[in-house]
This record gives C-alpha cells, structure tokens and sequence, in this order.
C-alpha cells in the first residue's frame, strides 16, 4: 500500500501498466476465439486507455486485437484531446470526419466474418450501426472479459481506493458541523458535497441525507424537508478522487433523543449484520453467502421484509461495479477484490437505517476495511 495518501489519491496508470492491461485483455480475447473486443468511452476504456471522453453520438471506439496494436477510431476533432494521453503513441490512429462512416473503419480491421466483444456501456445508436457494419459476424459483451480482470485490484489501485476511503472518513466524523436541526437536507449535503472536495476528492458524486421516513428510500437523494430534532438521518456519501477511484460510506445518525422508539435497537441490529457480512468475507467464500450472513441477523430480528436491497457492491472506477454481493452470485471472493457491505432496514413511513463500509480482500484472505469511521448514532 502506499503511504502516502497525496500521491495515491491522485494516481494513475503509466504506458508500461496500460500496455499490460491491453495484453492481458487480448490474450483473454484469442482464448475465448474472439477476433477483437471493441471499448467505448466509459469505465473500460478508462481502465485500459486512461481516457473516457468522447461525443456521444460520434463514435469513438478502441479496438483492442490479439496479436496486433490496439487500434484508435476517433473523431477527427477529438484527436487533439487523445494525442496527449499516456497511451497516445503505442495506438493505431485512425481519425474520422463526419460525414464518414466510422463503423465500416472498424470493420475494416477485422476479419470479414468476425468474432467481436463489445463494450457493455456501448449505447444503442452505435451497438446498431456496428453490428450492421460487421454482419455476419458474431457480437458479445465484452464485460466476461474485463470485468474478471477489473474487479482484482492492483496494489496501486487498492491504495488509491484506500487514500480516498480515508477522505470520506474525514467529512463522516465532520458531519456534526453541518447536521443541526432546522437547517434542510439539502442545506447539509451542500455542505458535504463541498468537504468532500476539501478532502481530496474531484467532486461529490452523491450525497444522500435521508431525515425521518425520507431514511426508508435508499436513494432518497436529499431535499428542502427542514431536519427536525430526533429525526434519524441517512449520510451515504462519495465521489472520485483525481485518480478516478471513488469512496462510498454510509452513516445513519440521529438528532439528540430519536423520536420512534425502536430507532436504536434497529440500528444496533443493522451494525451487527454489517458486522457479520464483514466476518464472512473472506478467500472462497461466495458473494451470495456473504449477502446470507447480513441478512440472516435482520430475518432473526422479524425485520426480513424490510431489507430491500442486495447487500454490496464492487467498487474501483465506478461506484457500483462487479461483484454484486447478492442472492444468486455464486463467484466466490479472491484477495484484491474491493466491495461495499451495506446491509439496511428500511421502514415505510418512519425511518431507515443503512451502515456501509468499502471493504478489500487483503493477499492473506481476510477482509480488511477502508473506512473507520464511527458507527454510533449520536453525534459529537
């Protein structure tokens, strides 16, 4: 891990670690009999080009094939932006104008009958034209291959995701500054939207702060609804760092004494399964089991209807990303895997209560969390 949490929270890749990544990727692609996978601006291509801009409805596409140089398709008045990234002068360029046809240019450089993995995040418009362009050949998600290599993390990537763990722990033990009764959610989550900033992230992705029976909507977001005293109030937080690896933690505090009698009892018992998801995370066991031990406690408390959503989510470049630590999800947890644990009971018409941590698989299998910031209720 690296100490330094100014050097991590604005790390990126150099050519040596993107070269790599693109190998990785192709050998990938030749085992699956793939002739090419296709990434667009989004997560992917960020991931193995450092760069995700692009215009949405012109194409802008790297075509990454086993056994040759990745090849660039790319607006001709984005090229400029492209030619100062890491990964500039080990592509294939090719730059297009409107008014051509920027898809049969990617047909171009694959076989007439051709195996190709598309990017998940491909929208429709372009998903349409491209298949049209490369028929008859045979288009997957591209997602079997990346996501298997995204979702372990490198060390770099674990300190960057560590760094900005540590800065989102900063604005949660902050967070009585902002959170006083009269002043509005919307009032506070400015408020936080900007230490967040201050901390070190790039901006504010989210900021929910869920008071009274606002708690039981998980992604209530926030609103002028003023903070009442003894109402609870969801804190789920996060963003990216310049780094582009983002923070996600969750708090659920009360003001002064709560106003619903089973307030502290339900959050007692949300800590606990938070707890125990966090002890059956480890080497081997499955993303579905880990969902089973935060839920078993809030099914033997009665509460089992009330815990509506799965129980976390990957995290690195995006919020949410692979594994989804939930019902069904057999694949089984490896060291350098990162993933929220974020059980939750959710009460219509009173409050919710939801304890979140980012936790990793450390290399000796144990789980390890990236956040540290207290989970009472009270507030200093």
């Amino acid at each position: 891990m690296i100490a330094n949490d100014a050097y991590a929270l604005s790390w990126t890749p150099d050519l040596d670690r993107y070269l790599s990544r693109i190998r990785r990727l192709a050998d990938s692609a030749a085992n699956e009999q793939l002739d090419a996978v296709v990434l667009v601006p989004g997560p992917d291509l960020l991931y193995y080009a450092g760069r995700d801009q692009g215009s949405y409805e012109r194409l802008t596409a790297l075509v990454i094939r086993p056994g040759r140089d990745p090849l660039l398709v790319v607006p001709a008045l984005e090229a400029p932006g492209w030619a100062q990234t890491t990964l500039a002068g080990a592509l294939e360029v090719t730059a297009w104008s409107d008014g051509e046809d920027p898809y049969k240019l990617v047909a171009r450089a694959l076989p007439r009958v051709a195996k190709v993995a598309v990017d998940d995040h491909v929208p429709a418009l372009h998903l349409l034209k491209l298949n049209a362009a490369l028929e008859p050949s045979q288009v997957r998600l591209a997602s079997v291959l990346t996501a298997p290599q995204r979702r372990i993390k490198e060390s770099e990537e674990l300190a960057a995701l560590a760094a900005v763990g540590r800065a989102n722990d900063r604005v949660q033990q902050a967070v009585s500054q902002w959170l006083r009764p009269g002043r509005t959610e919307a009032e506070v989550a400015s408020d936080i939207a900007a230490a967040l900033v201050h901390e070190g992230h790039a901006h504010a992705d989210f900021v929910i702060v869920a008071s009274g029976a606002h708690g039981a909507s998980p992604h209530h977001g926030c609103s002028d609804t003023v903070i009442l005293d003894g109402d609870p109030v969801v804190i789920d937080i996060g963003g990216p760092a310049p780094s582009r690896y983002n923070s996600d933690s969750t708090r659920t505090y009360c003001l002064g004494t709560p106003r619903d009698p089973d307030f502290a009892a339900v959050h007692a018992l949300v800590v606990a399964a938070q707890e125990a998801g966090f002890q059956a995370a480890v080497e081997g066991a499955s993303c579905a089991s880990v969902d089973a031990a935060a839920r078993r406690v809030i099914a033997n408390a009665g509460l089992s209807e009330h815990f509506i959503t799965r129980t976390g989510h990957g995290i690195g470049l995006e919020v949410h990303e692979e594994p989804y630590l939930v019902v069904g999800n057999d694949q089984p947890l490896l060291p350098g895997m990162v993933f929220s644990i974020e059980p939750g009971v959710y009460l219509p018409g009173r409050f919710g209560v939801r304890i979140e941590d980012i936790v990793a698989i450390d290399q000796s299998g144990r789980p390890m969390r990236l956040n540290a910031s207290p989970k009472t209720w009270t507030l200093s």
